[in-house]
């Protein structure tokens, strides 16, 4: 029978059985080991037809960790749709807990500055990036200011006079 199947697989090309679809869309495919009609063995493959066909639109995270598991063999068996769905909302629940978490080291640092237990981070006094060649260089406004013992003069020009 296996070679009545191999012949047929041979004959009308590659079987490939759909052993599941995720809730993204993308559909999961084994195809099993088979031999050729040389005798060479060729090894079982796992593909995924992707919801989205155009290469371009593929994003990571696309394909569920899961089936990323299933798919590069790090796993035997294909995720159950139970597994999936408590692992969802196992990721959720960290989500939820890390946003209170930061929620509650945001409170504890306002209240710290507040109680002055804590310095506040002193404000940027360069501006822009380094590799600009202005980088670290004083900028020259348009209004002298003076500072204690230290003047600095403006950038302005005496007018020519057009008669």
């Amino acid at each position: 029978m296996s070679r009545i199947a191999a012949i047929l697989r041979r004959g009308f090309g590659v079987v490939r059985e759909h052993v599941g679809t995720d809730h993204l869309g993308n559909k999961y495919y084994l195809i099993p080991e088979q031999k050729t009609w040389t005798g060479r063995i060729v090894r079982a493959k796992r593909i995924v037809e992707a919801a989205n066909a155009k290469e371009y639109e593929y994003m990571e995270g696309s394909i569920p960790m899961e089936w990323d598991a299933w798919i590069r063999g790090r796993r035997k068996e294909p995720p159950s749709i139970e597994e999936l769905l408590k692992n969802e909302s196992s990721r959720e629940q960290i989500k939820t807990k890390a946003k209170e978490v930061e929620e509650k080291d945001r409170a504890l640092l306002a209240k710290e500055y507040k109680e002055g237990l804590v310095a506040t981070p002193a404000s940027t006094v360069a501006k822009g990036h380094a590799a600009a060649t202005s980088f670290g260089k004083q900028e020259f406004n348009e209004e002298p200011t003076s500072t204690a013992n230290t003047f600095q003069p403006g950038s302005w020009m005496p007018t020519s006079k057009k008669d």
